[in-house]
């Protein structure tokens, strides 16, 4: 008999990748959503998965809605994937973001123990848990020290896993993901926002754009690749916490000119930068260490930046070409 697994945050850019990962496993996919009424589902109908998952509504701000599921599906797994992901934001919303990021993952936690189930947990962490780095790697080791309500709330998500784990017995395991980013990347998001103007510039759409700090550095992957590490986590014999990158950062500069250079065009022609969009407090760099990832899990990142880079440029380019 197939597996059953819920995912909160099903309509994000790891969701839609996750759902094609376990269907393609045979996987009965559930996704567990709050009600909207714009289309939140654009990034599952574009991975073509959208007909071959299950629907269910609540949210992981309410205890009762998040036992129901549980009631109803008995999942064998659980991917908490729901969040207030964009960090800018966090200084606007800190009170939703802490709501959703921190208190929604204590929600999913107590549910898990309440119905005294035997489902495997998987929490999104992140790797702006660390913030002002101690390191010049960060690994499972390294001190956090966050530098934005995101990163905070996230924090306590991460940290709330761990106690649950050690509390309970759940086997539930956190994925200190750092930045990952594919043609599903919300446009609110530096990588997205640098592929869509590279497209929109060589289409004769735009004429400019313009980024805060071009000198902050990021480890940068695939996000199809990261969420078979999601999955790999829920298939060991004990939970943990384990840092998923690829060992390699980049600057938002670097980035720009491999965007730009695949249209054949020169970033610094277009690209500019502007106060309004730095951090309050910023994260300068970050750069992960796979290697527990790699030795217990057996997983390695497989798609270099620049080819991620230019699957994304050419992503956006279809799409405002109507292709």
């Amino acid at each position: 008999m197939s597996k059953c697994a819920v995912i909160t945050g099903i309509t994000g850019q790891d969701g839609a990748y996750l759902s094609k990962l376990l269907l393609a496993k045979d996987y009965r996919v559930v996704g567990f959503t709050p009600r909207r009424g714009s289309d939140t589902h654009w990034r599952l109908r574009e991975m073509g998965v959208i007909d071959s998952i299950e629907f269910t509504y609540g949210d992981v701000t309410d205890l009762a809605s998040i036992l129901r599921v549980i009631d109803r599906f008995k999942p064998d797994e659980i991917y908490n994937l729901a969040a207030q992901s964009f960090v800018a934001a966090s200084w606007d919303e800190p009170a939703h973001t802490a709501e959703v990021n921190a208190i929604g993952v204590s929600n999913v936690l107590e549910a898990i123990r309440q119905a005294d189930t035997k489902a495997r947990f998987y929490q999104a962490s992140t790797s702006e848990m660390f913030g002002k780095i101690q390191t010049p790697m960060q690994d499972e080791s390294t001190p956090f020290y966050p530098r934005s309500p995101y990163g905070v709330s996230k924090l306590y998500g991460h940290w709330i896993t761990v106690n649950y784990r050690e509390s309970f017995g759940l086997h539930a395991s956190s994925g200190i993901l750092f930045n990952h980013e594919s043609p599903l990347r919300g446009i609110e998001f530096v990588t997205r926002k640098v592929s869509d103007a590279a497209a929109r510039i060589k289409l004769g759409l735009a004429s400019e754009l313009y980024l805060g700090n071009l000198e902050a550095m990021r480890d940068w992957g695939f996000a199809g690749d990261y969420v078979e590490a999601m999955w790999l986590m829920l298939q060991q014999p004990e939970p943990g916490d384990y840092v998923v990158a690829t060992g390699v950062n980049t600057t938002v500069r670097e980035m720009c000119r491999l965007a730009f250079e695949h249209v054949d065009l020169d970033y610094r022609d277009y690209v500019k930068t502007d106060p309004r969009y730095l951090r309050p407090a910023e994260v300068d760099v970050l750069l992960g260490n796979p290697a527990k990832a790699r030795a217990v899990l057996g997983w390695r990142p497989r798609t270099a930046l620049r080819d991620l880079i230019e699957m994304m440029v050419e992503a956006d380019l279809r799409r405002l070409r109507g292709d």
